[in-house]
């Protein structure tokens, strides 16, 4: 089972071949460690007890930093899945709140239900539904649409049915459970959650808070081994979105906020559409802004001048380039 942006095949297009200066910038994944903590992600491992928000604290004090986001919010007892930003990296995370999200579920049924019948409600609750929020929730309660891109029951054992599910960012799980009990005619309600997919973070790369203070100790002893592979770059934030790759000269004036034109590209992602978001980065990888397509790949190979990218967000230091 996939997300909707992991069954997107984008392959690299090349506007104009060109190699970057090894003088300029730095690349990603040999960036000084003490760069990464004040500007990269760690994936925590969310374990039951404390709120995102606390989690978010404990990292915070943990690395020493000024500040650091997550993106998006998991109830105290939910566990698993929470790409925290650090330092100047913290904007990245409204990037990351709209992106698709899975989990993991265990769902009590409040009476015994047949397994067919089950199955049969579960069908209805693929593809667009509406839901109402919760009524302790960070939104209006108002009903609105989301999509359940797909969802998969693992196993039923007696009362408990044991699910995958894939959705759109702002489903409540907890709701979900709710109405699916409600549409069975019996009642249910979630009994344990875990997420497991946030945008482009899953399960692969997540670390505790305890890994994250023992990488920190072996880094502050001379190893950097355990805190490189814990701290990603804030690149990895961006694997879901297409990219745009600019030549060394158009950098600096992307830094200071400017559109990107069409002579600034390089190489670009074959899936771009008008309005979607792209990542701007350099020949070295670096993430140089999130912007807002104007044309389609195609127009970007094709045309000589115009307005490829609407520059919204800006993550790379002035005068690097």
């Amino acid at each position: 089972m996939k997300l909707p942006f992991e069954q997107i095949k984008k392959e690299l297009i090349i506007r104009k071949e060109a190699i970057s200066d090894p003088n300029l910038g730095e690349n990603p994944l040999t960036r000084p460690i003490k760069e990464l903590v004040c500007f990269g992600v760690v994936n925590i491992d969310k374990p039951k007890g404390p709120t995102s928000h606390q989690v978010s604290d404990y990292v915070q004090r943990i690395l020493g930093i000024k500040k650091a986001g997550h993106s998006g919010t998991l109830d105290p007892g939910v566990t698993g899945v929470l790409p925290i930003a650090l330092g100047r990296a913290t904007r990245i995370v409204q990037i990351l709140l709209p992106a698709g999200k899975e989990y993991l579920c265990v769902m009590h049924l409040h009476e015994n239900v047949s397994e067919r019948k089950i199955r049969k409600v579960f069908k209805d609750f693929t593809g667009k539904i509406m839901q109402m929020p919760p009524i302790k929730s960070a939104v209006k309660r108002q009903l609105r649409e989301r999509e359940i891109y797909y969802l998969e029951i693992l196993e039923i054992e007696g009362k408990d049915v044991l699910f995958r599910v894939g959705c759109q960012a702002g489903t409540y799980i907890r709701k979900l459970c709710s109405d699916i009990g409600k549409k069975i005619g019996k009642g249910a309600h979630m009994a344990e959650l875990r997420r497991t997919k946030a945008g482009c973070f899953d399960e692969q790369n997540l670390v505790t808070l305890q890994e994250l203070t023992d990488a920190l100790h072996y880094w502050k002893e001379g190893n950097e081994e355990k805190i490189r592979k814990i701290i990603q770059p804030i690149e990895d934030a961006v694997n879901h979105l297409p990219t745009v790759f600019v030549h060394d000269t158009a950098v600096n004036s992307l830094c200071h906020g400017q559109d990107l034109a069409v002579p600034g590209i390089s190489m670009l992602h074959n899936t771009i559409n008008p309005g979607d978001l792209v990542g701007v980065m350099t020949l070295k990888k670096e993430l140089v802004a999130i912007g807002e397509a104007n044309l389609t790949s195609i127009a970007m190979i094709k045309k000589k001048k115009g307005v490829a990218i609407k520059t919204n967000k800006v993550f790379m230091k002035k005068g690097l380039y």
